[in-house]
């Protein structure tokens, strides 16, 4: 039973109505709602046993004597966060808005930066939060409160909320919108920009709609306790420890200070004195010689190789993609399996010359002319087969003759399709009660409904305020804190605000493209939105509960290829619309779970969450304009430099050239027919294991996920790839054997370590980037030693460097 704490009334009976005077539930009825929702829990987890596994299930049985081993969602939200709140702690701060803009300003500048690098790196929530909190504090502290105006600037100590709030908007800032990559492909391959005002209000527009979307769809992929979003729990273990009971959490924080500073000067090492730690391959030191190595071990230079059985030393390419301390087993073990797997497909693809492979670089994402060979590579000159609007020519395009691809980049497009369509068929199988109530609205007696005329008379025969109240807190599904929420009385965010949203973001979408001249058309930009729509309710909800983020980009681009064939820009900006709008609703959808976790009220979460949003897509555009103007040359070169890269933007482009000649490239016939027959065979991959578990049930059948299997076989196709065994090392000790042997030390430690460490890495990268790499304009190199080779004769573990030349 927790302690009764100052600050909580008394208790409100289940059943009994909530008035305004009755805010506020005391901690005793919290423990025990919660411990009834874990019984009511773990029954339904025995009862659905073929199921796929929540965040956490199947860890084992080994418990502490003190301490129980946290196997469900519910386990952790209510374990390792604290069911308990006080609405009277105010967030609307001038403070909040001060640091929540300026830090919105900073996070989008710097990711649109890390989009530029040879491995794109990703700005941690951790980090914007600490940095939140230091300057939080400092506001408080030297901000004088005499005064109406003084009262205004510093009304009182710094608070969990408007920490909170400063957090998810500097969030909701820190993307790279894709239309900024759509923009910039623009400039580099099709000859220039199209009006600067049309560029603003198109970046705006895509990330908004995501936004306007994932709102609409957050009783499905939000509020139930299955959708824990595992990304959010570092988060939301850190604010905790920073703004609850300094006795309690003295402890907590003494680790996260020790391992923050221990690890912003360790960066410091393989950052720029010492690079060789970013991956060491003792089989490359053992071998200078061969590119069979180079291929295979080699992976701490930017599109070098596989990097197998390399180890790195450096926390922001391990944790590039995610900190492995917070990601899932059941996640993590898939992934692992699609890793060894991909080492496999690629250099049997490689070294069996299937499709030419080895007339081209082992890893590329650009065009290539069919006379390449491992000496000589020349790139796709795309503007001699375009005309002057930018669509394909046919004839241009027999003169030059069709474009090649290297073939490890079919093998990713192969992998990655059959795991995106496979996607449907695991969860349609596997995860169906997670995701039905989305489509409740299709049901016959729904859909009956609709045609009756009482259904329209809105202003009558609805459902009370205290009966919604009631229902939602007898809703066994809902989330634990999201019922706190409820009993306190938090306004709710009107549903039409974000079809407000909605809707004005499709029309300024709409009106843009034409101005444009983008060549997709109106039909072609309603179907991109319904996509979004469905991508949102399948890989959002798989989001939510593994943490497995699905790239839906070469699946957009396909339909995008065979809707709009000949017109490449079309293609860019279709996927703009589909694949950006859904990353950014899963961002809105991640930061809501977050607001729920931390009690911030709906109205307040929609207003930060949308001005994060605007301030970061015009910054991003800014900084994109500044980038491509000053490292064009660099951003269109193969491998780039170890400080600049185009990789992102050049898969991109590639993409939409490849589509749109999609039946010489990938129709049935073409060079590579599999990477559009693939998406057939997925929906039926996850069949065998599904049908085995029915006939003969076993735990193994239903951990086995080929969706996340699949896509993790084409993992390896760009970028640095020599900090993966590390962090499966990392992933497996923290989430099995801490997890598993000692779970107290898990539930107090392991978020606020992976919090720690991100913070720590980035904020000493970010420095870094301004003071040697080039950021502020001016590069400080450090001189070439043993422990910093010349790029030109080794690369950084000294694999041998490919010599061929490229035209």
């Amino acid at each position: 039973m927790v302690a009764s704490t100052p600050g909580y009334a008394r208790s409100i009976p289940e059943g009994t109505q909530v008035s305004l005077e009755d805010r506020r539930i005391s901690p005793e009825l919290i423990e025990e709602k919660k411990v009834s929702n874990e019984k009511d829990l773990k029954t339904e987890v025995d009862i659905n046993a073929d199921r796929v596994p929540s965040y956490g299930e199947a860890v084992g049985e080994t418990v502490e004597s003190s301490a129980k081993v946290l196997e469900t969602a519910d386990d952790l939200v209510t374990q390792v966060l604290a069911v308990e709140d006080d609405p009277s702690i105010n967030p609307w701060t001038f403070r909040m808005f001060f640091l929540g803009i300026g830090l919105s300003v900073f996070g989008s500048v710097l990711q649109e930066i890390f989009y530029f690098k040879p491995q794109t790196i990703y700005v941690s929530q951790v980090f914007l939060t600490v940095i939140a909190y230091v300057l939080g504090e400092g506001m408080a502290y030297m901000i004088p409160r005499r005064g109406r105006i003084g009262h205004l600037l510093n009304p009182g100590p710094f608070n969990a909320k408007e920490h909170a709030a400063i957090a998810l908007m500097a969030s909701a800032a820190s993307q790279s919108a894709l239309a900024t990559e759509a923009l910039a492909a623009q400039q580099l391959f099709y000859g220039g920009y199209p009006s600067h005002a049309a560029g603003i209000f198109i970046t705006l527009s895509s990330q908004l709609i995501g936004y306007g979307i994932a709102g609409l769809l957050r009783d499905v992929i939000v509020r139930p306790t299955k959708m824990l979003w595992p990304m959010t729990l570092p988060i939301s273990s850190l604010l905790e420890s920073l703004h609850r009971h300094k006795t309690e959490s003295k402890s907590k924080m003494k680790i996260f200070y020790v391992v923050f500073f221990i690890l912003f000067f360790w960066e410091i090492v393989p950052e720029y004195i010492f690079p060789v730690l970013e991956g060491v391959s003792i089989f490359c030191l053992a071998n200078q010689n061969s590119l069979v190595f180079t291929n295979l071990f080699g992976g701490a230079s930017g599109n070098e190789g596989l990097g197998f059985l390399a180890w790195s030393f450096d926390w922001q390419y391990i944790a590039s993609l995610g900190s492995p301390l917070w990601y899932p087993l059941y996640a993590l073990t898939n992934s692992l399996i699609g890793y060894l797997g991909c080492i496999v497909l690629f250099m049997a693809v490689y070294y069996k010359n299937i499709w030419n492979s080895q007339d081209f670089p082992f890893l590329s994402q650009l065009l290539f002319y069919g006379d390449s060979n491992s000496t000589n590579y020349h790139t796709y000159n795309q503007t001699l087969i375009m005309n002057e609007d930018f669509t394909i020519n046919e004839d241009l395009l027999r003169q030059q003759g069709i474009p090649w691809i290297t073939g490890t980049y079919v093998c990713y497009l192969i992998t990655s399709n059959m795991g995106l369509t496979a996607t449907f068929t695991h969860m349609l199988l596997w995860n169906w009660d997670d995701i039905r109530s989305g489509w409740e609205w299709a049901s016959p007696s729904k859909l009956k409904k609709w045609f009756q005329l009482s259904s329209w008379k809105f202003w009558a025969n609805q459902e009370t305020p205290e009966e919604r109240l009631q229902r939602r807190l007898n809703d066994p599904n809902l989330d634990p804190h999201y019922k706190l929420m409820l009993r306190n009385l938090y306004q709710e965010t009107p549903n039409w605000w974000w079809g407000a949203i909605l809707v004005a973001s499709f029309a300024v979408g709409l009106g843009c493209l034409y101005a444009m001249k983008s060549t997709l058309p109106w039909w072609g930009f309603i179907i991109a939105n319904l996509l979004t729509v469905l991508f949102m309710l399948f890989f959002g909800a798989q989001y939510g509960i593994t943490g497995f983020q699905f790239n839906v980009q070469p699946i957009c681009q396909m339909l995008a290829g065979y809707m709009f064939p000949g017109r490449p820009l079309a293609n860019l900006y279709f996927t703009c619309f589909t694949y950006n709008s859904l990353q950014m609703g899963q961002v809105l959808a991640k930061d809501l779970r977050l607001a729920q976790n931390l009690h911030i009220s709906p109205i307040c979460t929609f207003t930060i969450q949308v001005t994060g949003c605007v301030v970061g897509a015009l910054f991003n555009y800014i900084m994109m304009l500044t980038i491509v103007q000053n490292q064009g040359t660099v951003l269109k070169s193969i491998q780039g430099t170890n400080i600049w890269s185009g990789q992102n933007i050049q898969q991109f482009n590639t993409l939409a050239i490849a589509w749109s000649i999609a039946k010489d490239m990938f129709s049935i016939g073409g060079r590579y027919q599999w990477v559009t027959i693939s998406y057939l065979i997925g929906f039926a991959v996850p069949l065998p294991f599904w049908l085995l578990n029915r006939w003969y049930p076993h735990r193994i059948f239903s951990y086995i996920n080929l969706s996340i299997i699949l896509w993790y076989m084409g993992w390896l196709f760009v970028g640095i790839n020599s900090s993966i065994l590390t962090y499966f090392a990392i992933g497996f000790f923290a989430q099995w054997w801490l997890r598993k042997y000692h779970p107290r030390y898990f539930t107090k430690y392991n978020y606020i370590v992976s919090a720690a460490l991100d913070g720590g890495t980035q904020v000493c990268v970010f420095i870094l980037t301004f003071a040697v790499f080039g950021g502020s304009g001016k590069s400080f190199p450090f001189p070439t030693w043993a422990g910093n080779p010349d790029p030109s004769v080794h690369n950084l573990d000294y694999c041998k460097v490919n010599t061929a030349n490229t035209s």
